[in-house]
């Protein structure tokens, strides 16, 4: 149970608001409390019905006799209080509510078994061993665990674990619960307004909605029961313990099936729920162990909470917010538009009326749902602002790292990042000053073309504000709130004030996370593999005297186009005159090489000018897709080998999926990946789904790009990771961000650097090719079940023998040209230009 920042909220209302309040929440708890009893006698009943009843395929009364009854209720009630006001999916719903279940059914297992007894001492002797930090261990923590686990052999195996219940079974059990609550909870219609006449109305009702053009089950709360819950502002948030941050070092991967949480079951890999293929390929997994090291490493890592940041945030949230530093404003801050009936109206202004309380509808459903994310997360920051914790960490099935934790960890946003710090401190030694200066340009978004040295020269003449800003933040110049990243720009502010102020600056003990960002990752690995020499400087793979930066130039190529088209009096060039820079073509500059296509670039295009004031909304949709028109011609002449090597990625999925398979691939460090992407052939779910499925060719052949080059770059950061714990340097990731000590960002780069080199010294494509042809091509491809169309074999086989061998040995044919480019350039100069760039 957790205490809700929003606790402090009725401090400063009159005695008449404060009086509500606390009637209201009184009302909240007499109605949990009625309500956990109507749900304990209801599902009693359900579940000797269940016993009686024969017909079904299969019984859920097993599942509801592991747990004690008040455990299921307990788990039902949770998930009533966190529903948001504009509900939720049932499919998710259910699937989170059996879940739940699984859950507490695992932890219990383990404690009949005596697992926890033997887990518990296996446990305290690991942290015994991390704790020694004079002793030098030449083991990782995986090696270390798995020694003490044989030291420790007699009894239970502490990774014997518990048999996964099937999708379906955990589905099905949440739906039983779901309907339970919809059809027993009720609440009178008359406890707002009196006037009412008093009925009993449920408090959960389940509607349909559509999305695309699918129609899906969503489960939603009655707009009383979401009043209610708004006007008590309860002082008490109640969280799983697998959501929030450990308070103890993460238990080491050691298996794919064992690791993260002491006893919460946690998935190595997350994928589609129901999705088995890449957790049978896991198992089959010989040489993983580098990923899993490379995880341990990630969730080693201990912080705290910057308090001083923290107070000043609880200050603005509980003050109506603040949405220019993101700081979601209360609902009371919300549109209220009420449709009243006037004789008067034409049917425009009736449409416009309409058209009007929607939007303020959606409007107030947006700023419910991030007041109590930005809620959740402050409340648990708050809660452990006097602990060090820690985030275990797991992938995704690319590879990609993510802390477990959902609400509080370094993955969100400028203000969940400007609350966390390194639990660990180190001196900031003769450059970490320095760094920490640069950092803080960096986080301006200023001096983007400048050189190290001109930002270091720029912190210099800003001092003043730095220091007004860390001395006064709310009341001085507010120099932080004018930058593009507002509280880690004034967490920094702190951190080079008390450094310069300290007896030897040098001396100074930081605890601040400085951060390298990559400079358009996925196009710095579409250059290397292409050995694109002109790419590479574009986005500093390459010696230049100031930092390229790549969406500056693109923006730059773009304007020239555009005052070309206005001298020929293009109206809607005419109109973008000023308008166009370097924020507004970056993400589709940076998701042009994930794959992005131009209706979702010219949406994101659009999402960027209508946050420009006086740009003219009225053309912001003809303005986006004539950018983003510019945008890829632009990139297409910039990167020509990125394209060519998208293309063989893209036909060779196609042929793969079109031969009824799903594309599967393995990493430089031994990770094997399969895309998730099938076909839907009807809405009832089933088991091992993307065994009996076709592949979704569309969604395979457009993903393999940008997935492929997801895995390469969380290879390098894994890589790096590795190699930074061997030098014994403090390293997180946020993807392409690498964070580490002022002190150690030196040394960091140089890994960092030394890592991408050795990467892209080996073969990649060569060997990604050679996958593919001993996978899909060793044979003649067995035909997916799905797929004998006599007319689809026959016009394969009339082509050539083996059409898929044919298609990537055309394909590599293409790799091979694009490699010889490379070559002329001189491949050794090539790794020395990288190595020796700073």
């Amino acid at each position: 149970m957790y205490q809700s920042v929003r606790a402090q909220y009725g401090l400063g209302l009159n005695w008449f608001k404060r009086k509500i309040i606390i009637m209201w929440r009184r009302h909240l708890e007499n109605q949990w409390a009625k309500w956990h009893k109507i749900l304990l006698q209801a599902l009693r009943e359900s579940r000797m019905n269940l016993a009686q009843n024969k017909d079904d395929r299969f019984s859920l009364y097993p599942y509801l006799c592991l747990l004690k009854d008040e455990e299921y209720v307990d788990v039902m009630i949770q998930t009533i209080a966190k529903m948001p006001m504009s509900g939720d999916a049932l499919k998710f719903v259910a699937g989170e509510l059996g879940q739940k279940i699984y859950s507490k059914y695992t932890v219990h297992q383990k404690q009949q078994n005596h697992i926890t007894d033997k887990l518990v001492n296996i446990y305290n002797d690991y942290t015994e061993l991390l704790a020694k930090d004079t002793k030098v261990y030449n083991d990782l923590p995986r090696e270390r665990w798995c020694k003490l686990e044989m030291e420790n052999i007699a009894g239970p195996t502490v990774q014997a674990g518990s048999t996964n219940w099937p999708y379906i079974i955990t589905l099905e059990l949440g739906t039983f619960l779901v309907n339970i609550m919809v059809k027993n909870l009720k609440i009178n219609s008359d406890i707002i307004n009196p006037s009412h006449t008093r009925q009993l109305i449920p408090i959960l009702y389940h509607m349909y909605a559509f999305r695309s053009t699918r129609q899906i089950g969503f489960i939603k709360p009655h707009p009383i029961l979401s009043h209610i819950q708004q006007e008590a502002m309860q002082i008490k948030l109640t969280f799983d313990s697998n959501v929030i941050p450990m308070l103890c070092p993460p238990v080491p991967w050691c298996s794919v099936k064992f690791g993260a949480y002491l006893l919460t079951p946690t998935k190595l890999m997350r994928a589609m729920e129901g999705a088995t293929q890449h957790e049978k390929l896991l198992e089959k997994s010989q040489n993983i162990q580098p990923v899993l090291d490379s995880l341990n490493q990630l969730g080693n890592c201990p912080w705290k909470i910057n308090k001083p940041v923290l107070d000043i945030i609880i200050s603005i949230f509980n003050d109506r917010g603040c949405d220019k530093l993101d700081i979601p404003p209360p609902l009371s801050e919300a549109p209220k538009v009420t449709y009243s009936f006037d004789p008067t109206h034409t049917s425009a202004d009736k449409v416009r009326l309409r058209k009007e309380m929607i939007e303020a509808k959606k409007k107030t459903t947006e700023m419910h749902s991030m007041r109590m994310d930005a809620l959740y997360k402050l409340s648990i920051a708050n809660h452990l602002r006097d602990e060090i914790f820690w985030f275990p960490h797991n992938m995704d099935f690319r590879g990609r790292t993510y802390p477990c934790p959902p609400y509080l960890n370094h993955l969100g946003s400028d203000v969940t990042r400007a609350i966390l710090q390194f639990a660990e401190g180190k001196p900031l030694g003769p450059k970490g000053l320095d760094w920490l200066k640069i950092h803080l340009v960096n986080l301006t978004g200023l001096k983007k073309n400048s050189s190290l040295q001109g930002r270091l020269e720029y912190a210099t003449t800003i001092m003043e504000d730095i220091l007004d800003s860390a001395d006064n933040p709310l009341h001085g110049g507010k120099w932080w709130m004018d930058v593009d990243e507002p509280w880690q720009a004034l967490a920094c502010c702190m951190e080079i004030a008390n450094a310069v102020r300290s007896p030897d600056p040098t001396q100074f003990i930081s605890h601040f996370p400085v951060h390298q960002d990559g400079s358009c990752n996925g196009l710095q690995h579409y250059a290397a593999l292409g050995r694109d020499v002109i790419g590479a400087t574009s986005v500093n793979l390459v010696p230049c005297e100031l930092p390229q930066d790549v969406y500056s130039v693109v923006a730059q190529q773009v304007e020239e186009l555009r005052a070309l088209d206005a001298k020929k009096n293009v109206k809607i060039a005419k109109i973008l005159e000023g308008f166009i820079n370097r924020k507004v073509v970056k993400q589709t500059v940076m998701t042009v090489v994930y794959g992005v296509t131009r209706y979702g670039g010219r949406l994101q295009i659009a999402k960027r000018l209508k946050e420009i004031d006086v740009f003219p909304k009225e053309h912001v949709w003809s303005a986006s897709n004539y950018l983003v028109h510019l945008v890829f011609s632009g990139l297409k002449e910039m990167f020509k080998g990125t394209r060519q090597i998208q293309d063989w990625l893209t036909e060779s999925a196609r042929f793969i999926s079109k031969s009824g398979h799903t594309v599967e691939w393995m990493t430089p460090l031994g990770l094997p990946i399969i895309q998730p992407y099938h076909q839907t052939r009807s809405q009832v779910i089933s088991i091992n789904h993307d065994i009996t499925e076709m592949p979704d060719t569309v969604k395979q052949k457009n993903a393999f790009p940008p997935n492929f080059i997801h895995s390469l770059d969380s290879t390098h950061m894994m890589l790096t990771a590795l190699h930074c714990y061997s030098a014994d340097l403090t390293f997180v990731s946020v993807h392409d961000c690498f964070w580490t000590h002022a002190l150690t960002v030196d040394t960091m780069n140089k890994v960092c650097r030394e890592q991408f080199v050795a990467l892209h010294s080996q073969p990649i494509l060569q060997e990604l090719s050679n996958f593919l042809l001993n996978k899909y091509c060793s044979s003649p491809p067995s035909p997916h079940p799905l797929c004998l169309s006599p007319s689809l074999s026959h016009r394969h086989t009339s082509l050539f023998p083996n059409p898929c061998k044919h298609m990537i040995h055309s394909c590599r044919y293409q790799r091979e040209r694009l490699v010889g480019i490379g070559r002329l350039f001189g491949f050794l100069h090539w790794l020395q230009c990288v190595t020796e760039y700073q």
